[in-house]
């Protein structure tokens, strides 16, 4: 039961929910997230902890980039079941969308200098 609380608090969040939806555009980093929510990037990688702490993301150092992403399977049955769900899910949602359309242009070259 333990690890399905996990994933409840984790998605009872706003912020948290709106990153799970940003990550399904691309892999980003704290800098990228940071500028489409408009959050510190401390509150941001506390958000991050929480999600990756569910198993409902993963992170990946790639050079200087610390990405998080979506998992491809997720060590956890339960929370795959839920990121399905999420991916058909709030698709018509206004702030989800306008989230998705700035994912796709915010550059982390630009960003995190």
């Amino acid at each position: 039961m333990r690890s399905h609380l996990k994933i409840f608090k984790a998605l009872s969040d706003k912020n948290r929910l709106r990153i799970v939806k940003m990550l399904e555009v691309k892999p980003m980093c704290v800098c990228e997230i940071t500028a489409v929510l408009k959050l510190a990037p401390s509150t941001v990688s506390k958000h991050l902890s929480l999600l990756h702490g569910a198993e409902l993301i993963e992170v990946r150092k790639e050079g200087k980039w610390v990405n998080y992403y979506l998992p491809g399977k997720s060590q956890s049955p339960f929370a795959a079941e839920i990121l399905k769900l999420l991916r058909s899910s709030l698709r018509d949602d206004p702030g989800v969308r306008a989230d998705g359309k700035k994912a796709k242009k915010v550059n982390r070259a630009e960003l995190c200098r």
